[in-house]
């Protein structure tokens, strides 16, 4: 294993992908002066190919040569005077394209005059980002021998094809067939066993309605992703955006997520930054503090002082209120709203926006994946939840312009319809409690009213999810919590909307909410009144877990594809439980996850009954 991640497996930390610095801290900003712009710097107009096209382009060129800290061994095979050599080395940084090995003198200067050089490692899970997991066994050559700062040899090597091609030809073109046939044979085994419950239907009305409804559900999310696709780049759309981020106790994350937001390749006179922080107990305020004005004393090209901002809660009012504030401070027309854990790839504002091309677009949602994925299996199973949950089930939404929710971690309003419900958003009520968290949902729901909802699929950002069951389930139970009343919210307009995807949404929230039932009906009632093994039962949920692990695999191409089964499986025996208990405290506004004041307010309420 990876020296790296064993050493934060050791100290019980997050596993994240380390990216190799730039020596520029904002390495994406074009500066003031007008001596760097990402696009024209980087690549020559292609003949034959529109700027949308080349810019595209660019972007895939520079993914494919970003580079990743690592620490592994590799065996080093060589030819000298057409005798074979062999060493073993140590990598120190690896990207898609090449690798930097530190080694001796001796060998640095054999590979210098060697011949056909061969590379045997093991990228392992967490270096580099999903879908490149594999053992490597690759031809490459020498592009330059160095001296490090602290006197270590050093030399790069360039492939002979890039990691992605590699995977491709040894590992994605079986893994991919294998993938496509596994979601084909389970489709096809979920229809037949839903016309077995036509058959069947008058035997038991409300089982095979349930049956009919969840499938189609299902099916239906899956057939309409297919046809998804994401808004293309028009370079030269740039209108006006505030990011806006709301931080309350995140001192570990709110300088990488204050970085990454102002490192964007954006028109600088079009793109400002506002930290508010909701009075902050850990040291977060003076962190942001601290960060902010490091940049504006050193990055003098990139106009922070005028474009970067940060204010400091006078109390703790809450998300919303610190939301709401940074609202009213922009002076952009497009508002991004990014989680204090949450990290944006340098392209995510240039994408999220191109949506907003349609004068009828409120929202629009980027793509969140999870930056601590290789942690722990929750960790694993997160990310395949939430990787299907956007390029699923938002797209799928999308292709009907009726995102029913623009997540936390990344989303991008319309200014004017912000303050238009901002009001009504911040003193939102549910059966006379305040509604204090779900605030995504809730201005999602403000805006879809009356306007179109997105998703951007190459807007991405990276967040952090919990790593311990414990806050898992806290965060899990607030969730069903703020889904159940804005989905009870939605329903009151959604029939508006076309007709499909109205259908698709009654179905979505039937489903959930009469599952509990459903599963005891099969699992207990069924073998213990009937004796008889619930096999259809338990063979659906085998194939709805099928259809989310191989379209994680055939999608992201990633290793954690099996563990879509272990959340299928965890869901139904456990977080499906939460429903009812959502049912009959969907009044308490406590986070459960941060000390808010509801939260301390509930604390003592139980220290007092005690």
């Amino acid at each position: 294993m990876d020296k790296l991640l064993q050493e934060q497996l050791k100290n019980n930390e997050d596993i994240l992908v380390v990216s190799k610095k730039d020596r520029r801290v904002l390495s994406r900003v074009p500066d003031k002066a007008g001596y760097r712009k990402n696009f024209d710097r980087r690549l020559i107009k292609v003949p034959g190919k529109s700027a949308e096209e080349t810019f595209e382009e660019m972007i895939g060129k520079e993914n494919l040569g970003r580079r990743y800290l690592v620490n592994y061994p590799v065996k080093v095979e060589y030819y000298l005077v057409g005798n074979k050599h062999l060493d073993i080395t140590r990598a120190i940084d690896i990207s898609t394209t090449g690798i930097l090995l530190e080694t001796s003198e001796e060998l640095a200067a054999a590979l210098d005059i060697a011949t056909d050089i061969n590379l045997k490692f093991e990228i392992t899970p967490g270096s580099m980002p999903e879908g490149y997991e594999m053992q490597v066994d690759i031809l490459a050559k020498v592009i330059r021998s160095a001296k490090s700062e602290d006197g270590k040899t050093l030399v790069g090597l360039e492939f002979t094809q890039s990691l992605a091609q590699y995977a491709n030809k040894k590992k994605n073109r079986y893994l991919l067939g294998v993938a496509a046939l596994a979601l084909f044979i389970a489709t096809l085994c979920i229809m037949l066993m839903r016309a077995e419950s036509v058959l069947y239907f008058k035997f038991n009305k409300t089982l095979y309605t349930y049956s009919i409804i969840a499938a189609t559900f299902l099916l239906t999310r899956y057939l309409f992703a297919v046809f998804y696709r994401p808004v293309p780049i028009d370079k030269e759309f740039t209108p006006g955006v505030s990011i806006i981020i709301p931080c309350f106790n995140e001192v570990d994350w709110i300088e990488r997520t204050i970085v990454s937001c102002i490192n964007q390749d954006y028109p600088l006179e079009k793109l400002e930054v506002i930290v508010v922080d909701d009075c902050s107990i850990d040291g977060s305020y003076e962190k942001i503090s601290a960060v902010i004005e490091e940049l504006k004393e050193r990055e003098k090209l990139y106009d922070i002082e005028n474009r970067v901002s940060y204010i400091r809660q006078e109390q703790n009012a809450g998300k919303r209120e610190a939301m709401g504030r940074g609202a009213l401070l922009a002076k952009h027309d497009l508002l991004v709203f990014v989680d204090s854990d949450s990290f944006l790839d340098p392209y995510a504002i240039r994408n999220i926006v191109q949506p907003f091309k349609d004068a009828d677009m409120g929202g629009v949602s980027g793509r969140t994946d999870v930056a601590n994925t290789y942690t722990n299996a929750l960790t694993k199973m997160q990310a395949v939840r939430y990787y299907i949950s956007f390029r699923i089930m938002k797209a799928a939404e999308s292709y009907f312009d009726a995102v029913t929710c623009l997540s936390g971690p990344l989303a991008c309003y319309r200014k004017d319809l912000v303050l238009k419900y901002l009001d009504p958003w911040l003193e939102q009520k549910f059966f006379g409690e305040r509604a204090t968290f779900g605030d995504d949902r809730s201005m999602t729901n403000f805006i879809l009213r009356e306007h179109r909802t997105t998703y951007q699929d190459t807007a991405i950002c990276s967040t952090i999810v919990p790593n311990t069951y414990s806050v898992f389930l806290k965060q899990q139970m607030r969730w069903k919590r703020s889904w159940l009343r804005e989905s009870l919210i939605a329903a009151s307009f959604m029939w508006k909307k076309e007709p499909f995807m109205a259908l698709s949404f009654y179905m979505g929230v039937l489903v959930p909410i009469f599952a509990p039932f459903i599963v005891l009906y099969n699992l207990i009632y069924i073998p213990l009144m009937h004796r008889v093994f619930p096999v259809t039962f338990v063979t659906g949920i085998f194939l709805m877990a099928l259809l989310m692990s191989m379209a994680q695999l055939l999608l992201k191409k990633s290793t954690t594809w099996v563990y879509g089964l272990w959340f299928v499986a965890y869901y139904e025996a456990v977080l499906l439980w939460q429903m009812p208990i959502a049912w009959f405290t969907f009044w308490k506004n406590t986070w459960g996850t941060r000390l808010t004041p509801a939260d301390i307010e509930a604390s003592m309420k139980k220290k007092r009954g005690k």
